[in-house]
């Protein structure tokens, strides 16, 4: 049993002894991996919401002619088409504004 907690031991210090630089390069490839991974979904969400708000607005102006050139009388699909788009367009501002905001916060730290 003691050759056995020797060997053990000398596999700790080889462990010990590898350079600090590979297993830190190993350590960031990985951050970087989920680093990336998590800016592209937050890319591709910001992206899918600028989408959507193109399309809600597309819509309403579709249902503003419709409505003006009396394709259909129901005021209530251009209320609908209107108040989607509205809704979705403050929320593209806001996260904007938001996003330039921290944008701004970080380019006025100190290194």
């Amino acid at each position: 049993m003691e050759i056995s907690a020797i060997t053990g031991l000398l596999g700790v210090t080889r462990l010990n002894n590898l350079e600090e630089a590979s297993l830190t390069g190993s350590l960031t490839k990985k951050e970087d991996t989920v680093d990336s991974t998590l800016f592209d979904s937050f890319l591709n969400t910001a992206i899918d919401n600028i989408k959507t708000t193109n399309s809600y607005l597309s819509d309403w102006e579709d249902e503003e002619v419709k409505f003006a050139l009396g394709e259909t009388e129901n005021s209530h699909d251009l209320t609908i088409a209107m108040q989607k788009a509205s809704a979705a367009l403050q929320y593209t501002v806001a996260v904007r504004d938001k996003f330039l905001e921290a944008y701004r916060e970080l380019m006025q730290m100190q290194i």
